[in-house]
């Protein structure tokens, strides 16, 4: 197949109808997982967490509700196919600058990947398994110091991730994200925009507190300091009115959560 006729197919796929529904459903249910995240934060926050307030928390919680399996399986099929949507958005994409166009295009495969991924976390747990990703992350974290060059890539991961929680918090105050969605022009516009703004900055700086300590735990050799999402959210208890900002970030995504779900409704796709 030459590249005009990969080209071809992969615009036809992009344009499916019955793959930009299961995109919608995408954004969907990454709101319900952010809503599930947000809710399990506010546990941490009020000290009755026992569940880790991460994607795989939010699995678990869905795998143990009545008829979760159902959500779950909405959860595995939405994600794989925004994972998809993504990947060929980013085979299609084709910005006037070439520097620009290969930025863009790693940008929206990374976002691709990442769905996939989440996905497969929940076909995990939709088959009736289970995932720790609190303890696979430490664990790689682990093996990765156990020489000289791996606390490098850690140290290096950390400000990537770091910078990736930046970029969430710039998109949020400078409402860049708008440019994704076909803002409402009637009164739900100041909410969709409040929103939008609310979730990227909570977002943006839990991810930013993730990054901070896998560079910390590169630094003290602690790999149970990089725990993901969860241990980056229970750090902040232990901060001078932590417990006050992690709530405030708890509302944040759950804010964030709601905005998946206006996106689902508006995203241009």
């Amino acid at each position: 197949m030459n590249d005009a006729s990969a080209s071809a197919a992969a615009r036809g796929a992009k344009n499916s109808t019955a793959l930009r529904i299961l995109a919608r459903l995408g954004f969907a249910v990454n709101g319900l997982v952010h809503l599930l995240i947000g809710a399990l934060a506010i546990g941490i926050a009020t000290g009755g967490g026992e569940t880790d307030a991460d994607q795989s928390g939010a699995f678990q919680q869905l795998a143990s509700t009545p008829g979760g399996v159902f959500l779950l399986w909405a959860v595995v099929i939405g994600m794989f196919a925004l994972g998809a949507w993504l990947l060929i958005s980013a085979f299609l994409m084709q910005p006037s600058d070439s520097k620009k166009k290969w930025a863009k295009r790693g940008a929206e495969a990374a976002k691709g990947i990442t769905y996939f991924v989440l996905g497969s976390t929940a076909l995990t747990f939709a088959l009736g398994g289970s995932s720790d990703s609190s303890s696979s992350t430490s664990s790689l974290t682990a093996d990765l110091m156990g020489n000289p060059v791996g606390i490098v890539v850690l140290v290096i991961a950390g400000v990537a991730v770091m910078g990736v929680g930046g970029f969430f918090i710039y998109k949020g105050v400078s409402q860049k994200f708008t440019e994704d969605i076909s803002v409402p022009h009637n009164t739900l516009r100041s909410a969709v925009v409040g929103l939008g703004v609310a979730g990227y900055v909570a977002k943006g700086l839990a991810i930013g507190v993730a990054g901070v300590l896998v560079v910390v735990a590169a630094f003290t050799h602690d790999p149970e300091k990089s725990s993901g999402l969860d241990a980056a959210l229970t750090s902040l208890t232990e901060l001078p009115f932590g417990v006050v900002v992690l709530f405030v970030i708890a509302i944040g995504l759950i804010a964030y959560g709601v905005y998946c779900f206006v996106r689902a409704r508006f995203a241009r796709l």
